[in-house]
């Protein structure tokens, strides 16, 4: 089973997810790379530099910008169990304009027990780990009794 990896970084933090994709990109190979907007443009760029030329067969799917569709685009993705690995490095230290977009989508990673990482050390633990190489599942949790509630 081939893992499909979402990489997504904010503007302040996109060098840092270059860099990440750079240094890493051998065990990037063989994955499907989901993606928003410029940070996919800027992540083929970096594969492509790393690998031979002609080489370049990677999967990257580029979906919208973040603030643009972008992170409801991969939450519905995440819903659908379609992504078994989230990469989000985003900037703590700067308000952005679609910030309720971004708790959806970590919300949503949360729900279904999505591994996800939010810095580069995170990363860095979830790819190296040996369930990374195989074909693991996560267990879900049943949320629908929270649907029958009267509040």
């Amino acid at each position: 089973m081939i893992k499909t990896i979402a990489l997504v970084a904010h503007d302040n933090r996109k060098k840092d997810l270059i860099e990440w994709v750079e240094y890493n990109y051998k065990r990037l190979l063989n994955k499907k790379l989901v993606c928003t907007g410029t940070s996919g443009k800027l992540i083929r760029q970096a594969l492509e530099k790393n690998l031979p030329e002609g080489k370049f067969t990677q999967e990257i799917v580029l979906l919208k910008s973040g603030p643009l569709g972008g992170d409801q685009q991969l939450g519905a993705m995440i819903s659908e169990g379609k992504i078994d690995l989230l990469i989000f490095l985003w900037d703590p230290m700067q308000p952005q304009p679609h910030d309720v977009d971004v708790k959806a989508l970590l919300r949503i990673a949360v729900m279904y027990n999505v591994p996800t990482a939010n810095n580069r050390s995170t990363a860095d633990f979830l790819i190296t780990s040996k369930l990374y190489h195989s074909d693991y599942k996560p267990i879900l949790i049943d949320y629908s009794s929270y649907l029958n509630r009267n509040v």
